[in-house]
């Protein structure tokens, strides 16, 4: 079957468009048309490539790529893709110009979501999983540097702080680290742990505290953020984006140079509350090792939560607490079996804290 419309014709000799009349043979699989200068061209359908967009039909010489026109007439282009289609040179692309307007809207809508959900949780999740091509002697140089830059200037008071790693030498913390405490003598209710094994608590949290048990139960806690170098894999989770393209790349330099431009954040960083529980379970380990009443967890998780505070402790916005936190807590303590004895020297140690 024959089938003729009048076009546009580029030769690939000259940009000026020549309108010529082509002639369509399904029989035979080709298209025919003669150019201004007298030249006949008969091409094999095999060797064109096709493309409806809107009301017009485009196609390209797959060999002479140069060679190309274009049709406006319906009738003909419906003959021409009756064939693709039965001949399986219908392409994937054509039939997604196909789909219309309110399907490409859709489509593009779910590709920004899958764009959003990787910007979301792929990413900052490839960007925590690139810690392990941190060595471990990086946490060290960072925690140093943060404390020489920022803790070594506060008020440090060194008898509390004497006081507090008398008192962590006699606890087993489990730490896979060395860990260093000092005392900031400020009013500021907080603590945090550095990558390097520095463990810093402020006064502020002393003095909230009513009992030993509290400070042991915190001690444990920062001491699992150290082990499972919780503060770096949030500074890479925070820094995702940057981190992203280094982490597929391999590039360690990158990871760590990007790291290290941002090291006056890991004060501030707020844990997830995966980490955070991961914390919990291992302060109340601590406690329990230590023959230490765990209920001085839930009574810290309470008294930081008190409302009676004029603003939100500084140490609720980088561990965030929630409900369930506490009673997690407390259930664990009323289905976990442990003993209790009363440690004398961790009680006059604390007090001194207190003074």
């Amino acid at each position: 079957m024959k089938n003729q419309a009048t076009g546009i014709f580029y030769d690939g000799n000259s940009s000026v468009p020549q309108e010529v009349v082509f002639l369509f043979d399904s029989n035979a699989a080709t298209l025919v048309f003669e150019a201004s200068n007298g030249t006949t061209y008969q091409w094999k359908c095999s060797e064109i490539g096709f493309e409806k967009t809107g009301s017009k039909l485009s196609f390209r010489h797959k060999v002479e790529v140069s060679q190309n026109g274009y049709t406006t007439d319906s009738k003909f282009i419906d003959e021409v893709l009756t064939f693709t289609k039965k001949k399986g040179q219908y392409g994937w692309y054509q039939s997604l110009l196909d789909l219309g307007t309110t399907i490409h809207l859709g489509l593009a809508v779910v590709i920004l979501a899958i764009i959003g959900l990787c910007y979301l949780y792929a990413i900052p999740w490839v960007a925590e999983k690139s810690v392990v091509l941190i060595p471990e002697e990086y946490d060290t140089k960072l925690g140093d540097t943060f404390f020489e830059q920022n803790v070594i200037f506060s008020s440090i008071d060194s008898s509390k702080t004497k006081a507090l790693n008398e008192f962590a030498k006699e606890l087993k913390l489990n730490n896979t680290k060395q860990l260093k405490f000092s005392v900031v003598d400020s009013e500021i209710v907080n603590a945090f742990a550095l990558p390097d094994g520095n463990i810093v608590v402020y006064t502020g949290i002393l003095d909230s505290m009513q009992n030993y048990d509290e400070l042991v139960g915190l001690l444990g806690h920062e001491a699992a953020h150290v082990n499972h170098r919780h503060s770096m894999k949030m500074l890479c989770r925070n820094l995702s984006g940057y981190l992203f393209v280094s982490a597929i790349l391999g590039d360690v330099n990158g990871i760590m140079a990007t790291i290290g431009n941002n090291i006056n954040s890991l004060q501030s960083l707020s844990f997830s509350r995966e980490f955070e529980h991961q914390a919990d379970v291992e302060g109340f380990n601590v406690l329990v090792i230590n023959k230490i009443n765990p209920i001085g967890m839930a009574n810290l998780f309470k008294r930081l939560e008190n409302k009676n505070y004029i603003s939100m402790p500084q140490f609720l916005s980088s561990h965030p607490m929630t409900e369930d936190r506490i009673t997690f807590m407390e259930k664990r303590i009323k289905t976990k079996k442990f003993q209790i004895e009363d440690n004398q020297k961790l009680k006059n140690l604390f007090q001194k804290m207190k003074k």
